[in-house]
């Protein structure tokens, strides 16, 4: 790729945490890492406050997928990179767990976007989520590794019901846990004009899609970060609250879907990155 191809993207992103209005302790933790202005990479993790250290286990995760992911050769493809670092997490925080008894059991999600020239992947374990906002509308693109996320997405209960359920904080899988743990691998093609908003529970579980599009719309992305966290903290959340945006300010325009059957499910795949 060359330095003329490579100026066509032009990314702005921003990351910011905050303990919320209850909690004593931020067990959230987040990252950034804008290797040139056409890729970057989100880190956002939530530590389980059920298990010990969750903090640690957070820092820990974030700190690891950073470093891992940079030392990498660039010019190997981002997605693997990102796989690979996320692996290492996962390794990280497994084998602290095992050595420091006082850390045993600690355990947190992870989501982790890169997004190099236009080309978006992610990985993710947990319950923190991924959106895209495109055209005013922010769409989740992750799923939740929750009792009651996994129940709605067989039918069992309702989305609006899985929203407000005891088990919708219960996770069915998480980093650190177990030494190999499966990993959500998601892949889309982003244009100029695209936001991604990557957050903790503590943000969605009190602002809807249709509240967060308009923040992550307006500003700057630490501005977007800064007014989703206050508004989160003006509903009166009751954990700790993270938010990563990611701006595509420069590239190519989204194409024009054509017409037809057959160019609507072009256009769906070109949406999905394939």
């Amino acid at each position: 790729m060359n330095a003329a191809a490579e100026t066509r993207f032009e990314l702005e992103v921003a990351t910011l945490t905050d303990v919320g209005t209850e909690r004593e302790h931020n067990e959230d933790h987040c990252g950034e890492l804008l290797e040139s202005a056409a890729c970057a990479l989100l880190v956002v993790a939530d530590g389980v406050s059920s298990a010990e250290a969750g903090e640690t286990a957070s820092q820990t995760a974030v700190a690891a997928t950073l470093r891992a992911f940079g030392e990498q050769p660039p010019g190997m493809a981002s997605a693997k990179r990102l796989y690979r670092a996320v692996q290492q997490a996962n390794i990280e925080v497994y084998d602290l767990a095992t050595v420091v008894p006082e850390l045993r059991g600690m355990t947190t999600t992870l989501t982790a976007v890169v997004v190099d020239r236009g080309e978006l992947t992610a990985a993710h374990v947990g319950d923190s989520r991924l959106y895209l906002l495109r055209d005013g509308r922010l769409t989740q693109l992750t799923k939740d590794h929750t009792v009651a996320g996994e129940k709605a997405r067989i039918g069992l209960m309702s989305k609006a019901r899985a929203r407000e359920h005891p088990d919708r904080s219960v996770l069915t899988r998480s980093l650190g846990r177990e030494l190999i743990v499966p990993i959500d691998r998601i892949s889309n093609r982003l244009f100029r004009g695209d936001a991604l908003l990557v957050c903790s529970d503590g943000l969605y579980n009190v602002l809807d899609e249709e509240q967060m599009a308009p923040i992550v719309a307006q500003g700057d992305a630490g501005a977007a970060c800064r007014s989703l966290i206050d508004t989160a903290n003006r509903r009166g959340t009751l954990d700790n609250v993270s938010a990563a945006v990611l701006r595509v300010l420069n590239g190519p325009a989204r194409p024009e879907a054509p017409a037809g059957l057959g160019g609507k499910l072009r256009a769906l795949f070109t949406r999905r990155g394939g």
